[in-house]
């Protein structure tokens, strides 16, 4: 299989991956006439892989992915058709990106386009489709090895929720015996409220309620144990009906400015979905510094934020930084993850931030040196979606999160549009068709990395060591995993390196197993001669 991956590797570039339409950019699959999805016919995956939840994941924003029904907003259905794209089930295809996993931004019931505000947890917002289209998209990723995440927005709910009516009409019967009577946090207008806590009031009332985020958004009291036991209840549901996990919002807001008291919460929380499912894929949003994030860490894998955006770990290497501190910086990381009990959870940009493409830039090649970094790197990395294709977006003057979620760029007639309210006009001029035929493009440097990645399980899952080189931007890493070892190395800058293995390790790396970038490497003996804004993939033998 790896060496199969290889060579697939370097057939794929010299091909230019010219493919038909009907390959890989959209698959309508047929109904039964009862309308159930006919997929008996498409090679699928039986068996998952070793270390399950060390995969590649792609997040998906799911009103600006795919449109399946031509009113503009992409939808569940979308993503169903777009799985071709996505992961074909065959790995050996190389026809598909070959991501692993997929999150899903919220598809619950939701008075807003990005659905961070829910209405009901137990119903999927219209204009995504149906439960039955969640449940067919659970089985489809499924039967091709891929893990699908459900974005879990529990430290808010949308105002016009039923909790929220049944609590403001509790407070407004004056009936402290109602169950919902403090199900969000509150307080009476007059009182002396927390300091650096906002509150909204209730029109018509003294009652204040938390809204940290936005007055539309009111905030659970997660002191209240039927209000846990609640929310506990969503997650349960989606568990048993499939998924595989889920990514938590706002983690360190639940109990607002009180850490310890949030990781408490937590620890009980995932605690309840690990009796359920062991092996629950978790991923928390903690937005801080690295001390306030390793409190988590324990609890639940959380993303890497010191590692992404434009002033990033990441983002400063790939603009011909110095690979030898990336690599210093990523063990201490990694190290203290494991230790904690955590995978490493790399990226560069989310739908809350700056789209990378802004500020590494498709034609200066930073952007596919950024993809190299994190990508051949261990644990669980995500890519947002269009990342693969150089999508753009800024928050800019706007001041609007729009701008960063705009829609894909599919160039196959795909009638997703952008969300309401989006500003940004600088976007990409490239479309998935336009670059899935030029063989040195963005997207395929992406596709050609996830290959690497999986045609080298060493470097999801192994003990990472840093090579220390002196004098020299060129750097890289071992991993050690059952008994092989690979050696992962990088030069950013835009001139050819040779550099001497046998100075940094003792290990006999005799073959050059992968190369992603601008050149073509070479290996003499203990010599590498690395060209300019390229990776290579080394192994024993």
């Amino acid at each position: 299989m790896k060496k199969f991956l290889c060579a697939l590797l370097s057939l794929l570039l010299a091909a230019g991956c010219c493919y038909a339409e009907e390959d890989f950019f959209i698959k309508h699959y047929p109904l039964s006439e009862s309308g159930e999805c006919i997929v008996d016919d498409i090679p699928f995956l039986t068996e998952p892989g070793p270390d399950d939840n060390n995969r590649v994941f792609y997040e998906i924003f799911v009103g600006a992915f795919s449109d399946s029904n031509g009113d503009g907003i992409g939808d569940l259905r979308g993503i169903i058709d777009r799985m071709d794209y996505l992961n074909d089930g065959d790995p050996d295809s190389g026809l598909s990106l070959g991501i692993e996993g997929i999150w899903l931004t919220p598809v619950f019931l939701s008075p807003s386009y990005h659905k961070y505000d829910v209405t009901d947890y137990y119903t999927i917002d219209p204009q995504f489709g149906t439960m039955e289209d969640l449940k067919e998209l659970i089985d489809l990723c499924h039967r091709r090895d891929v893990k699908l995440i459900l974005d879990l927005p529990i430290n808010h709910t949308a105002k016009n929720s039923r909790w929220f009516k049944n609590f403001s009409n509790a407070h407004l019967l004056n009936n402290p015996g109602n169950q919902y009577y403090d199900f969000y946090t509150w307080a009476t207008e007059g009182d002396t409220l927390p300091a650096g806590r906002t509150f909204a009031k209730e029109f018509g009332t003294k009652l204040l309620y938390e809204a940290n985020f936005s007055d539309q958004m009111p905030e659970p009291n997660f002191d209240d144990p039927f209000v846990r036991q609640t929310l506990l209840d969503v997650a349960l549901h989606y568990l048993e009906l499939g998924v595989d996990g889920f990514r938590f919002d706002a983690a360190k807001y639940i109990y607002f400015g009180d850490n310890a008291a949030c990781v408490a919460f937590w620890d009980w929380y995932i605690g309840q979905l690990k009796a359920v499912k062991p092996d629950v894929y978790t991923v928390a949003e903690v937005w801080d510094g690295e001390g306030v994030v390793e409190q988590y860490l324990p609890t639940t894998s959380c993303f890497h934020f010191a590692a992404s955006q434009a002033e990033g770990l990441i983002a400063n290497t790939a603009k011909g930084g110095d690979v030898n501190r990336f690599t210093a910086g990523m063990e201490m990381y990694i190290d203290r993850a494991a230790e904690l009990g955590a995978r490493p959870t790399l990226f560069i940009s989310n739908h809350d931030m700056d789209r990378a493409a802004g500020y590494l830039t498709a034609a200066s090649g930073h952007m596919k040196v950024a993809a190299s970094l994190y990508l051949l790197s261990p644990g669980s990395p995500f890519l947002y979606y269009g990342e693969e294709i150089g999508l753009r977006g800024s928050r800019g003057g706007a001041n609007t999160d729009a701008n960063r979620r705009m829609a894909m760029l599919w160039g196959d007639g795909d009638t997703v549009r952008d969300p309401a309210g989006t500003t940004y006009t600088k976007q990409s001029t490239y479309t998935v068709k336009d670059l899935s035929r030029i063989a040195d493009s963005l997207y395929n440097h992406y596709k050609q990395l996830i290959m690497l990645r999986k045609a080298n399980p060493e470097i999801a899952r192994g003990e990472y060591n840093a090579l220390a080189f002196a004098d020299t931007k060129v750097g890289g890493f071992t991993c050690a995993w059952q008994g092989s070892t690979v050696a992962v190395l990088h030069n950013t800058t835009l001139r050819e390196i040779t550099v001497d293995l046998s100075q940094v390790t003792d290990i006999a790396f005799t073959r050059l197993a992968g190369a992603a970038g601008q050149g073509e490497a070479r290996l003499e003996g203990t010599l590498l001669t690395l060209p300019g804004q390229t990776s290579v993939v080394l192994r024993e033998q």
